[in-house]
């Protein structure tokens, strides 16, 4: 089973793959799929067209399940917030764009967030419907995103990531680790904790590995240079907060707080801030770099 976001003209469809199940049509598999979505709610974007073959053709409420399929749908949220930050364009040609994010825009449709996000934004604004996100950086992260334009060449670039042959390096501002001998090296293993959103390192064979450098160390928060040697959600959050440096303003590490909805006065202390890479197609050397900046580390 596979869930994803694909552009459909300015929407952003969710595509998904059908999983096994003995359901007689697909309306009673996508109830099943999402019980917390009613079935009047699903009868009324099958009548809108609102559920797509892979072809894009509409399908029918009482069209047969089939396992494997793959539908298209279009997530609907009501009073959907809008986030108050702008994305800056870093380099744009036919077969990548780079963005710089700000805080609290989601990389894709998630939750609550379905147009306010980068990637329906960059649809919108840039007329490309082929567009989508090579890696993803937390709502809570700003910095640089990688969207690959154009099918033909997608698996190239998807190929750097899948072999670790992107640099990526992250700016964070946390506590002084006066006590640590830097540069430092973090291996753990991550796994899914509780709630769901958030991970916790366990015992076992490593999964997730930072290299961590000081950047400015002095007084009370000390500047950080953290490059993510694997990418496993929440890594360089949970590896600084299991040193004893939680990163500034971070909600989830190491305890949870929930902040109110359309607070954005905390902004969580990492950016996403280079990218670099040997151009698969090119053999060129590639290097970007955010121009935002985190708080001043006092």
């Amino acid at each position: 089973m596979s869930d994803c976001v694909i552009p459909a003209g300015e929407e952003i469809a969710s595509a998904l793959q059908l999983p096994p199940g003995q359901w007689p049509t697909l309306l009673d598999g996508l109830c099943a799929r999402f019980p917390r979505i009613g079935r009047e709610q699903w009868q009324d974007r099958f009548a809108r067209g609102r559920v797509l073959d892979a072809e894009r053709q509409v399908l029918s409420a009482d069209a047969p399940y089939r396992v494997g399929r793959t539908i298209l749908y279009f997530r609907e949220v009501i009073d959907e917030p809008v986030i108050p930050f702008e994305e800056t364009l870093v380099h744009v040609d036919e077969h990548l764009v780079v963005v710089d994010k700000p805080h609290f825009l989601p990389v894709a449709p998630t939750g609550r967030h379905v147009r306010e996000t980068l990637l329906t934004r960059l649809v919108g604004r840039l007329g490309i419907r082929e567009l989508v996100p090579l890696h993803r950086i937390d709502r809570d992260t700003a910095g640089l995103v990688l969207f690959s334009v154009r099918p033909d060449s997608r698996g190239a670039y998807q190929e750097l990531f899948r072999r670790h042959r992107i640099e990526k390096r992250y700016e964070a501002v946390a506590p002084a680790l006066p006590g640590c001998v830097f540069p430092l090296l973090r291996e753990t293993r991550l796994v899914k904790s509780e709630p769901f959103f958030r991970m916790q390192e366990v015992e076992g064979e490593a999964n997730a590995r930072t290299l961590i450098e000081v950047l400015a160390g002095e007084g009370e928060w000390w500047r950080y240079a953290l490059f993510p040697v694997s990418g496993r959600k929440h890594q360089l959050r949970v590896h600084m907060a299991a040193l004893g440096a939680p990163i500034r303003n971070d909600p989830y590490y190491p305890g949870l707080t929930v902040p109110a909805s359309g607070d954005y006065s905390r902004p969580l202390q990492l950016l996403a801030k280079g990218l670099s890479f040997v151009d698969p197609l090119t053999g060129l050397e590639r290097e970007f770099e955010s121009r935002r900046e985190l708080e001043a580390a006092t």
